[in-house]
């Protein structure tokens, strides 16, 4: 097979595996700490294992590296637990919409990176996607687990955008599956402090769920990714990315049954294309 064409299969079936982190949300029958805490640990493992294999030093090339990386590992293990604890007060829908608000919020936040100025199509994309999340939002109030779903989910895409902001400034020489090595040390050693009794007692089947988020869903992902980046455009893998949500959503309505209002398919909509939209013209500003 043509090596692009196999990197595009390779990157849709990673797109498929990161959307599916999300349902372990809802099938693991613990706290978005623990949830988090079990999948970074397994994944450390795994992720420095691949870059072994693959013959590479797990030096970083500087000392500076070192505090990069534990700046965003705190970042994601902030990103990681408000991600599940999204789902899990409202649905996997739900959560994986407003964490895709993150491409908007990248171009929001970027202009305090880059020293460049926001253009008005970027705050109709804004608009777009405030309208979005305010179809999905049943009601303003914060006793209500959805709205309360809503907030996280966005907060998750705040750090989340924030994070690739930085690691694209900072620490994008690294190959994807180095560089998250560091990051899910950093996040396992991090929430050992928070982590609960309750994933001690946890059953065998929540342990073999947990290995899977770990290993399948999270460090082959990363490593797929550092692989399809070799043959494919960076437009490509970002145009590719953006179908994340609609695969978790998907995978939620098959394996979970849930069953989204029709405000929230509405609203998902507009979000996603307001993150395509976003990916398009940064790419187009890029190649300039």
């Amino acid at each position: 097979m043509d090596p692009v064409k196999k990197s595009l299969w390779s990157l849709h079936f990673t797109m498929v595996l990161l959307g599916a982190t999300a349902l372990f949300s809802k099938i693991l029958p613990l706290s978005a700490v623990d949830i988090t805490y079990g999948r970074a640990g397994i994944a450390c493992i795994m992720l420095f294992g691949i870059v072994k294999l693959f013959k590479k030093s797990i030096l970083l090339d500087c000392k500076k590296d070192y505090f990069i990386a534990l700046f965003l590992g705190l970042l994601m293990a902030a990103h990681w637990v408000s991600y599940f604890a999204a789902m899990q007060y409202s649905s996997v829908s739900v959560g994986m919409i407003a964490l895709f608000t993150f491409p908007v919020m990248t171009v929001l936040l970027e202009p305090f990176f880059e020293g460049i100025r926001l253009v008005w199509q970027d705050v109709v994309s804004a608009i777009v996607v405030l309208f979005g999340i305010f179809l999905i939002v049943p009601e303003i109030s914060l006793e209500n687990e959805i709205t309360q779903g809503v907030l996280i989910g966005v907060c998750s895409a705040v750090l989340y955008s924030f994070r690739n902001l930085v690691h694209r400034k900072h620490f994008s020489h690294y190959s994807g599956a180095h560089a998250m090595a560091y990051q899910t040390l950093v996040i396992f050693v991090s929430l050992s402090f928070f982590s609960s009794d309750e994933l001690f007692k946890a059953s065998q089947e929540t342990y073999i769920g947990l290995i899977i988020l770990g290993t399948f869903l999270t460090a082959v992902p990363h490593a797929l990714i550092a692989a399809s980046l070799k043959h494919l455009r960076a437009k490509t893998f970002s145009l590719i990315a953006c179908m994340q949500p609609l695969y978790g959503v998907g995978l939620a309505i098959l394996v979970l049954n849930e069953q989204p209002r029709w405000q929230t398919i509405i609203g998902g909509l507009l979000v996603i294309s307001a993150a395509i939209y976003e990916t398009i013209n940064a790419q187009k500003l890029h190649n300039k």
